[in-house]
C-alpha cells in the first residue's frame, strides 16, 4: 500500500467517516470512489481536502514511534518522563502514559483531550503522584521558577540529601560550567534530570 493511500485511510478513521460518506467524498474530489484507481496526484488532492477538514497526519519520532498529539500532550509527556526519572514509573513509553490518561479521564488518547478540565484530571493527577511519592514540591518557594528545578532537586534529595549548595556544585560539574544557578535553560534542566534519573534507577536496581 502506498503511503498516500495509507494516509487517506488514517484520515477516514480520524475524521469519523462511514464508508458511504468516505466514498462520496472521494467521488466529489476526484470522480473516483477507490484510492487504488487514483493517480498519485489525485490522492494528494484528496489529502489536501481532508487536511482542510481537520485531518492531522500522524507524526513519528526518529525511532519510528508515533508522536503523541494534542494540545496537552507535551506537558503530559514531560510529567511522565519526570516520573520515570524520579524512579516512580517503570515503563517510559506512550502506552503506559495513555493508560494513565484513560484511567484519569476516561479518554483514550491525548489527541482527544481538547478541554482544559479533562486534561487537568491527568495533569494534576500526575503532579500529585510526583509530589506524594517523588517529593516534588510544586507550591513552596524555590530559587527557580523552572519545573525542571523542582524535579531535579527532588531527585537530588533522594540521591544525596546534602543540601542545595552541593546540588549546584554537582550540576556545574555535570554541565561543565564554572558555576550553576537557577537561571539554567530548559534544555540543561532536561540534561540534569535525565542524568539524575539514571543514577536513581541504578540505585533502586541494586
Amino acid at each position: 500500500m502506498s503511503s498516500s493511500i495509507a494516509a487517506i485511510h488514517v484520515a477516514k478513521k480520524q475524521l469519523g467517516f462511514d464508508d458511504d460518506t468516505y466514498r462520496a467524498k472521494l467521488r466529489v474530489i476526484t470522480g473516483k470512489t477507490s484510492t487504488k484507481s487514483m493517480t498519485e496526484t489525485e490522492r494528494q488532492q484528496v489529502l489536501t481536502v481532508l487536511r482542510s477538514e481537520g485531518f492531522k497526519p500522524i507524526e513519528r519520532r526518529a525511532n519510528g514511534r508515533q508522536k503523541l498529539t494534542g494540545p496537552f500532550a507535551k506537558k503530559l509527556q514531560a510529567l511522565w518522563i519526570a516520573g520515570y526519572n524520579l524512579g516512580l514509573i517503570e515503563k517510559n513509553d506512550d502506552a503506559a502514559l495513555l493508560a494513565f490518561v484513560k484511567r484519569q479521564t476516561g479518554i483514550d488518547h491525548t489527541r482527544f483531550l481538547h478541554f482544559p478540565d479533562d486534561a487537568a484530571k491527568a495533569i494534576e493527577g500526575l503532579k500529585r503522584w510526583l509530589a506524594r511519592d517523588g517529593g516534588v514540591d510544586w507550591s513552596g518557594p524555590a530559587p527557580s521558577k523552572a519545573p525542571g528545578y523542582r524535579i531535579a532537586f527532588a531527585q537530588w534529595t533522594m540521591l544525596c540529601p546534602g543540601g542545595e549548595r552541593d546540588f549546584w556544585d554537582v550540576i556545574a560539574d555535570m554541565l561543565d560550567l564554572d558555576e550553576a544557578g537557577p537561571d539554567l535553560p530548559s534544555d540543561q534542566w532536561i540534561t540534569v534530570m535525565n542524568a539524575f534519573g539514571v543514577r536513581l534507577r541504578a540505585s533502586k536496581a541494586t
